[in-house]
């Protein structure tokens, strides 16, 4: 299965709701889903609880 997206904000329709818990791995700086992260921010979800082993800086 191959998906394509036009951007992270598309990636994400339907699937983000209110107290959901969303894990999220990366290494080092190089790999944390830093554009879906702030997609996630931006959709205005409440609640959440984020498991990550990485979640970058600032």
């Amino acid at each position: 299965m191959k998906k394509v997206y036009a951007d992270a904000k598309s990636a994400l329709q339907g699937l983000l709701f209110d107290d959901m818990t969303i894990m999220a791995g990366g290494f080092g700086l190089c790999g944390i889903p830093e554009t879906l992260i702030e997609a996630i921010r931006d959709s205005g979800v409440k609640g959440l609880t984020v498991i990550s082993n990485n979640a970058g800086i600032d």
